[in-house]
């Protein structure tokens, strides 16, 4: 089955119709018409510089703005009619642009093709969403430092492979995934750096012989410059896969407290919980609170890198300059933007609901001799070499698992069979208030120094 080609702004090379099925496997409007509101803002930008240079009159610039500007409204309204007949958003636009004000409206593509006009689409399109994405890190952010303000002060298990490790405040922890959070934040900000330029101008691929003025059309539409290269301007998606890669990071930071919280929540560890509104329940089992949010999170994650791998695979073969691969683009794009997007909203929204277990947090650290390293930092101050007060502190952590008791339980003479430096002050060390605050310097886990990193961070989020 075939369909006519004469709507088609193509059509005209053309002798048979396309096939029916060649027109539902080549359209890309049913997921592209939400750049539309760029189309339209990058046609204005560009019909206002072709009557600056005298490639159209006044009067047609103003009858072609007037006529994008109503099917703005349209498609504001829901009232436009998408066509998958006109392959992709912007013959949509340009169709119902001609057939709303006449032939004037096929003056608008003058000077561009549709290869240049996508690559403008998605930069602005992109550059919003950067914008966003980062107005909701700020949100999680701020968030995270409510949460690390109520919590700077209690103690719980710093862990390294699983295993209790030192202790450190629950608030240096929150802090932790704060500047993860503050990193992606900056990634995102210098890949809107470079993605704002415009290449709007280079045409097909080779440029154009109208006199246009790019740097006007740039400074209309809040670009930064221009491109340099009309191949490269066509063809380069590298901004969408820079975009993806550090979509992919924030996801990978995501998935990792998601990892702690799911730890946390179980009834095996029971330091914290979730509000019942965040959280859901199972169709047998009556007593479950589960942890999906998080959870979800965590699998979300895999789409992202999917994404991130799909716009790799699609750049890697191609030769300069566009090919109709790059329609392939979007939906792993807007995927990726849209993933992200959700995920840090449930997390904004998760985080204050988040209760904790001092009580439980606490025995935890106490109960996994996580002061074993101020003992060796103590016996290191009173003379030993380190490695000598490593084995001495060995020893001690077995006398003390086959007697049942904790570091700080040791009575002093016990402590003593393995250390003659070891004296009354010894006790200070072994206690986790006294470890805790013994670590107070930029980056350490003391009370002092959560709250110094809180607010050094509220100041860096408000910039």
């Amino acid at each position: 089955m075939t369909t006519d080609n004469t709507e088609k702004p193509w059509g005209g090379r053309f002798t048979a119709p396309t096939d029916e099925f060649v027109e539902i496997f080549t359209e890309s409007v049913s997921y592209d018409q939400r750049l539309a509101h760029y189309d339209i803002m990058g046609s204005i930008a560009h019909v206002r510089m072709l009557a600056k240079v005298s490639v159209i009159t006044k009067t047609e610039c103003e009858q072609i703005i007037s006529g994008l500007e109503q099917i703005e409204e349209s498609i504001n309204s829901n009232q436009f009619k998408w066509s998958t007949k006109l392959e992709d958003v912007h013959m949509n636009i340009e169709t119902a642009l001609v057939k709303g004000i006449g032939d004037v409206g096929k003056k608008l593509h003058t000077g561009r093709s549709r290869n240049d006009q996508v690559a403008t689409d998605i930069r602005l399109y992109l550059r919003d969403e950067i914008d966003l994405i980062c107005e909701k890190l700020n949100e999680a952010l701020n968030a995270l430092l409510e949460l690390a303000s109520e919590q700077y002060d209690t103690i719980m298990p710093g862990f390294t492979h699983m295993q209790s490790a030192q202790p450190v405040t629950f608030g240096h922890h929150l802090m932790a995934w704060a500047e993860m959070l503050l990193r992606d934040r900056a990634r995102l900000q210098d890949c809107r750096k470079r993605l704002n330029v415009l290449p709007l101008g280079a045409a097909a691929l080779a440029g154009t012989s109208y006199p246009i003025d790019r740097e006007y059309v740039a400074e209309q539409l809040g670009f930064d410059g221009v491109t340099q290269n009309s191949l490269d301007s066509v063809s380069d998606r590298d901004f969408a896969i820079e975009f993806s890669a550090a979509a992919s990071l924030i996801m990978m930071h995501l998935s990792r407290f998601s990892e702690e919280l799911i730890i946390w929540m179980s009834q095996a560890n029971g330091f914290i919980d979730m509000g019942d509104a965040w959280c859901t329940g199972s169709s047998i089992m009556p007593q479950k609170k589960n942890p999906d949010i998080p959870e979800l999170v965590r699998g979300k994650t895999g789409r992202v890198y999917g994404d991130l791998m799909s716009l790799l695979t699609l750049m890697k073969g191609q030769p300069l300059a566009y090919n109709r691969d790059n329609q392939e683009d979007k939906e792993s794009l807007f995927d990726a933007i849209d993933t992200v997007k959700m995920c840090l909203i449930a997390y904004t929204g998760l985080i204050p609901t988040i209760t904790v277990n001092r009580e439980k947090m606490y025995q935890m650290a106490a109960s996994g001799f996580a002061t074993a390293t101020d003992l060796a930092d103590y016996l290191v101050v009173n003379g030993l070499a380190f490695r000598d007060a490593h084995e001495v502190v060995g020893k001690t952590v077995q006398f003390a698992i086959q007697h049942n008791k904790t570091l700080s339980e040791l009575i002093l003479p016990e402590l003593q069979q393995f250390s003659d430096v070891i004296k009354d002050d010894v006790f200070a060390v072994l206690e986790l208030e006294g470890s805790i605050s013994a670590r107070n310097h930029v980056g350490g886990t003391a009370p002092e120094q959560v709250k110094l990193a809180i607010a050094r961070l509220k100041k860096l989020i408000n910039e």
